[in-house]
């Protein structure tokens, strides 16, 4: 048995910024409980590794769903990261905030303190920006972001011409004053290597007395005492361990670990935990509901013109690339392979933008065995420009499968489950097709690849979409903040409703899901949710 003040069950993007605004000021002992291992790795480090760890199991926990009916009976693969920094030592370090109309939704929820305000003071004291400070981004915070405005491939000026051609107009910051349009997406890349929330603020955190992180730590329970938490066991090396809680116990393991975990501490659903004999400490249905992801898609294309395919595909072009990047800290592995993209409304008459876009000078098609092929993509000249629904209204769910915490749980993802989702997707794949008939890319297209000329009709487009189409990894909402209990699993000071001591505070937490990728978003709720520690402790 040991003792802290503060645990946190997750080293991921709000975990890890917790660890580091929990320790600042040296008064509290915090204690990081991580499942993974280290996330001082090659591929980890080299932006365009993440393709490696795509199936890797050594940093990946390699989920998979429920065969699901909305994709054509696919089980979906859900890489999330089982390391330190989580999934944003895996992820693409595509760095976007969302609309603000996002948060002014999570206010308007009874969720105070959650409006744009709010979390835009907060982005600007967290940020980094490489580009500098303005009414919208901050400089000097612990987080760099990249402005990503060298060594882009070519083909992005005449994507963006493309979508300019089109009515989609340049945008200089899609983390600034708006964010439709076109433009070369912010990365969380430092100096050639990934910054993740383990680099930014865990690995500078560590340097205290005050912080220690566990690697290789299941916890496998919440201790709940008289309606508090009070601590948790895990296991370390084939042992069980408990860890007490002087303060409070947070949960930042995402929107898949997070609900399992207190499914399997007594908390969530009664008559599935009742079903797998597990005590039931408080019954609440919205614990693992209200699942939301973003589902997406690649359109591609064989070019007329060298892409990335050429440069990484020989092995020739591999050592060409190595060596720009160990001298030079450039190439095309110094970065993510989503240069530009861009957010789109599918109808005129929508207040706000409900696509995404992702241009990727570069295309695999072709499968290979054990990992994402961004390392050795196709024998051709090859464009993907990708797409996902900011807003999706299917809903799914996560599940304990048995009282082995061990044992992956139940997700079932729903996608494509609601007619508006469907009708979106349609109208959205029919804009890449717009795209890429403007003069600026047209002239330098071969023929569509996927899904091909001859996909035309709206049946056929949508069983393409429903067969291809996949998680954009931006699982969330599965212990959403609420003012309800009937509704929610926290309140918005991030506390599980009906338990003292205890917190949420990861993607898990969103009340609904923001328009784009939630990196960002995750190292707020860490951000903010530190905040509220801090002043519910004085």
């Amino acid at each position: 048995m040991d003792e802290t003040d503060y645990i946190i069950v997750g080293s991921g993007s709000a975990g890890s910024v917790l660890a580091e605004r929990l320790t600042a000021s040296g008064k509290h002992r915090v204690t990081v409980l991580e499942a993974g291992g280290t996330d001082r790795r090659f591929y980890v480090m080299l932006p365009l590794g993440y393709g490696k760890l795509f199936y890797d199991p050594a940093v990946n926990w390699l989920y998979k769903t429920e065969p699901d009916p909305g994709l054509a009976g696919a089980r979906d693969h859900w890489p999330r990261g089982k390391v330190l920094g989580g999934s944003s030592s895996i992820n693409a370090m595509v760095y976007i905030r969302g609309h603000r109309a996002d948060y002014e939704e999570w206010e308007a929820a009874g969720n105070p303190g959650w409006g744009w305000s709010d979390v835009l003071s907060a982005y600007k004291a967290m940020e980094d920006t490489e580009a500098g400070a303005d009414d919208w981004r901050g400089a000097g915070g612990p987080l760099f972001v990249s402005a990503n405005r060298k060594g882009l491939h070519p083909l992005v000026k005449d994507y963006l011409a493309a979508c300019d051609s089109a009515g989609l107009a340049e945008v200089a910051d899609f983390n600034g004053a708006e964010q439709e349009g076109a433009g070369i997406y912010q990365m969380t890349i430092r100096n050639a290597r990934r910054n993740s929330a383990a680099r930014a603020f865990l690995r500078p955190a560590m340097k205290r007395q005050n912080l220690r992180v566990v690697t290789g730590a299941m916890v496998t329970r919440v201790i709940i005492e008289n309606g508090r938490a009070t601590g948790v066991e895990y296991l370390r090396g084939g042992q069980k361990f408990t860890l007490r809680a002087k303060a409070e116990v947070i949960l930042s393991g995402g929107a898949i670990n997070s609900p399992q975990l207190l499914q399997l501490s007594g908390i969530g659903p009664a008559g599935l935990l009742q079903g797998l004999g597990i005590p039931v400490l408080r019954d609440n249905p919205n614990v693992g509901d209200h699942l939301s992801d973003h589902q997406g898609i690649n359109y591609t294309w064989r070019m007329t013109v060298p892409t990335y395919n050429d440069e990484l595909r020989p092995w020739w072009g591999k050592l060409v690339a190595g060596m720009k990047y160990v001298l030079a800290g450039a190439g095309p592995l110094a970065k993510s392979i989503n240069h530009a993209g861009g957010f789109f409304r599918t109808d005129p008459a929508l207040s706000r933008p409900n696509m995404q876009l992702y241009m990727q000078a570069f295309s695999t098609l072709i499968p290979r065995e054990g990992e994402r092929p961004l390392l050795t993509p196709d024998p051709f000249p090859g464009m993907s420009i990708g797409l996902s629904n900011c807003r999706p209204t299917s809903r799914g769910h996560i599940r304990l499968r048995s009282a082995n915490p061990m044992e992956h749980p139940v997700i079932t993802a729903n996608a494509f489950s609601t007619d508006h989702d469907v009708r979106e997707m349609l109208a959205a794949v029919k804009y890449l097709r717009l795209l890429a008939a403007q003069p600026p890319l047209a002239r330098l297209i071969a023929e569509e690849l996927r899904p091909g000329p001859g996909v035309v009709t709206d049946e056929a487009i949508i069983a393409d979409f429903r067969a291809r189409s996949g998680t954009v990894y931006h699982p969330s909402c599965t212990c959403r903040m609420g003012p309800d209990a009937g509704t929610s699993v926290i309140d918005a000071r991030l506390r599980v409703h009906g338990v003292d001591g205890l917190r949420v505070i990861d993607a898990s937490s969103f009340p609904n899901l923001i328009a784009g990728n939630t990196n960002a978003p995750s190292m707020l709720m860490g951000w903010k949710g530190a905040e509220k520690v801090l002043e519910d402790a004085r």
